[in-house]
């Protein structure tokens, strides 16, 4: 529980069931007597302690408090019926704490109820209650380790999509760096060359100096707009690193995931486009039981088309919180999100976004005011 971000102190509110173990003399002929006093003393500090234990002990082992809280109950079935409810918790606990599969779970369950109908009914309890405990075991014990089986594949896919991430996240610092040191390295050498040159021309050759001064003025302007331009592309990988982190997330869950390459796209744009992404791509690793997904674009006319089908449930009739925020930060572009989703059809969900070209860029390249064309080809090594 705690490896899960949850305390494990959270389950302690099931311990409100036990209530039964104080309600249960109600309906015995002796009623609340000192001799149910005493034993209630004594094994319910013992059964809260077990319990504690089957939620903070490692897994490996957390299965033998479980199986005390049965032997408890067994124990105390002769002469105390409140016992009854430690057998509950036990069986219950028994799945919880043992991570092995559901058919292994029944099969303890179905031997431990056996043992359970045996003594009890060597003892002489009613046939009512040699029906109904084992039913209650069996049906609680199903809902409960169901409920706790979702939480913590919830939780791993949750962790999982953390990681991947984090990951993602490093390694596109790593390539801004790579691509800084790259774009840099050169041209600050040159421009340090230059400058040291003119400075030993200036005595000499004050013309000359000049000029390789204003050589270094113009690599100076051309490494400026290729900066500008870097910096640029980094702002637009929102989208791109959005799809690889929905791979690594889908195909963990067992989703085939195709996608086309993202269009460049204004940095407002890419970031609402790959918040919905994001999005989708959770509910179909957490809902849609999907088999296939895949992520289309399209450019038509001064707008931009993204499409997310997948080949799961369907049969969303309703937004809910994850659709509702993605309408809405759709809407404050300007664009438009529907969705279709027949029952057991799969989703499709049609995004359409009007673009408008940046105006800092023509053909591909930036441009500025106070930029300089870049130098022909070779004119570094001239220059040099």
């Amino acid at each position: 529980m705690v490896r899960q971000g949850k305390s494990p102190w959270t389950d302690g509110v099931h311990l409100l069931w036990s209530i039964w173990v104080f309600i249960t003399p109600i309906f015995s002929p002796n009623g609340y007597s000192a001799r149910w006093a005493l034993l209630t003393l004594a094994s319910y500090p013992l059964f809260v302690l077990l319990y504690a234990m089957t939620l903070l002990a490692p897994r490996r082992i957390s299965y033998r408090y479980a199986l005390g809280m049965v032997a408890l109950s067994m124990a105390m079935l002769p002469g105390y019926p409140a016992g009854i409810s430690y057998f509950i918790f036990g069986c219950v606990m028994l799945r919880t704490a043992d991570k092995r599969n559901a058919l292994a779970y029944l099969a303890q369950l179905a031997v431990l109820n056996i043992v359970f109908v045996g003594w009890a009914k060597w003892i002489g309890y009613p046939w009512q209650m040699l029906v109904w405990i084992p039913a209650m075991t069996m049906i609680i014990g199903v809902i409960v380790n169901v409920e706790r089986a979702n939480q913590e594949k919830d939780a791993a896919l949750k962790l999982s999509h953390d990681e991947v991430r984090r990951l993602a996240a490093t390694a596109e610092r790593e390539r801004i760096g790579r691509d800084l040191h790259d774009l840099l390295g050169h041209t600050l050498s040159l421009i340090t060359l230059k400058l040291e040159l003119s400075r030993k021309l200036f005595d000499r050759d004050s013309e000359a100096s000049r000029r390789e001064v204003e050589e270094a003025e113009k690599i100076a302007r051309h490494a400026l707009a290729e900066v500008r331009s870097a910096v640029t592309g980094i702002r637009a990988t929102d989208l791109a690193a959005e799809l690889a982190s929905v791979r690594l997330l889908l195909e963990s869950s067992m989703v085939h995931f195709a996608y086309d390459p993202p269009p460049g796209l204004p940095a407002e744009i890419e970031r609402a486009l790959s918040l919905v992404l994001r999005e989708a791509a959770t509910n179909i690793a957490r809902h849609a039981q999907a088999t296939h997904a895949q992520v289309a674009f399209a450019c038509e006319g001064d707008s931009v088309r993204l499409r997310i089908d997948d080949n799961g449930n369907g049969g969303i009739v309703a937004d809910g919180n994850g659709l509702c925020g993605m309408r809405e930060r759709i809407a404050a572009l300007g664009g438009t999100l529907s969705i279709e989703s027949p029952k057991g059809q799969g989703t499709k969900l049609l995004v359409r976004v009007p673009v408008k070209p940046p105006r800092a860029f023509a053909d591909g390249m930036p441009s500025h005011a106070d930029d300089e064309p870049a130098p022909a080809p070779g004119a570094r090594l001239n220059a040099a």
